[in-house]
């Protein structure tokens, strides 16, 4: 009898863990936050408007928790501003560089996160060789690669993708206006994972402007992640990032999300009258399932290969949940 009463017991801590967005159970380990970050953003150390403090601030003033100063072949050493705008648990600047590089005309640029000092850019004999050079630099200067918007000047087609080793992190949404987010980064994205790659997508501003507001202008608040991590530091956000605990948005927000075991569930926040659609999909882009309402799951079925979800409201706005693979052996 107790035994059954330990077992509903711990069912109840589960079900509250996962309404609040926290996912501790007595035995595992401590309990997890939500943290909203933007990881590519510019200052006039390279072709951004406005001097570094001025665009931390703006981040900071607006309540998000985390920053990466992504400058151009530049890094943009963050150690003196967090030590007076930085604030335990409340606010912090990840370390960052665009290393920018090209072949030909084809832009190719590679954050870097988690860095001391400027990475210089690489130069192949092709696409695939450039991309992957720079990769590897970032790796050898025990940073973190994460490729940013494939689509600027038709650069990185899936097949290009497909092929680069050892790069977890990709941009699926960036809200730069001359990027072509719109045109299959979602099928690109499917083509790596289906192709065996682990690969995240995240969501960012790519912010240029902060003086002058306005349509068509690289402004900031279009996009960014929000981390599931037991505490706000470099190490801890960057090693959720790299586990695929986060979601990326243009303006979704969810309650909670579980990953693991197979299966995929969220708990959407309601915002006014706005309806919400989700499509879990799997192997080769395939549509396993759509569902509406604020709490949907999936669980993976053989054949499925993984599952991610893309959530849209009813004013357009979305949020991406990362890649569930199956549990090995199963």
């Amino acid at each position: 009898m107790r035994a059954i009463r330990v077992r509903i017991g711990l069912f109840f801590v589960a079900v509250i863990a996962l309404v609040a967005g926290t996912v501790r159970l007595p035995s595992q380990g401590p309990a997890l936050h939500w943290y909203k970050g933007n990881l590519h953003s510019h200052t006039i150390n390279s072709d951004g408007d406005s001097a570094p403090d001025a665009v931390t601030r703006w981040y900071k003033e607006r309540r998000y928790h985390f920053l990466a100063l992504t400058d151009h072949n530049y890094f943009t050493d963050p150690q003196g501003l967090d030590a007076f705008l930085g604030a335990k648990d409340r606010f912090l600047l990840i370390t960052g560089e665009e290393v920018t590089s090209h072949y030909g005309d084809a832009p190719v640029h590679v954050n870097a996160f988690r860095l001391q000092q400027t990475i210089e850019p690489f130069f192949g004999e092709d696409i695939l060789s450039t991309l992957q050079g720079n990769v590897d630099a970032i790796q050898a200067a025990g940073a973190v690669p994460s490729l940013n918007h494939p689509q600027d000047a038709w650069a990185i087609d899936a097949a290009t993708l497909v092929r680069v080793r050892n790069l977890g992190l990709f941009e699926v949404y960036n809200s730069h206006p001359d990027t072509n987010n719109e045109w299959g980064l979602e099928e690109m994205w499917d083509s790596a994972l289906t192709a065996g790659r682990k690969l995240y997508g995240i969501a960012v501003d790519d912010a240029h402007e902060f003086k002058q507001f306005g349509p068509g202008r690289s402004n900031p608040g279009g996009g960014w992640v929000e981390v599931l991590a037991p505490e706000l530091s470099e190490q801890a956000i960057l090693a959720a990032v790299g586990r695929g605990e986060f979601y990326a948005s243009t303006g979704v927000k969810l309650e909670a999300m579980r990953r693991g075991a197979g299966q995929l569930r969220v708990k959407i926040k309601q915002e006014s009258d706005r309806q919400y659609r989700t499509v879990f999909v799997g192997k080769a882009g395939r549509v396993l399932a759509r569902e509406t309402g604020v709490e949907v799951s999936y669980r993976l079925q053989p054949g499925d290969g993984y599952v991610r979800a893309t959530i849209t409201d009813s004013n357009g706005r979305k949020a991406w949940v990362q890649p569930v693979f199956p549990v090995p052996g199963s």
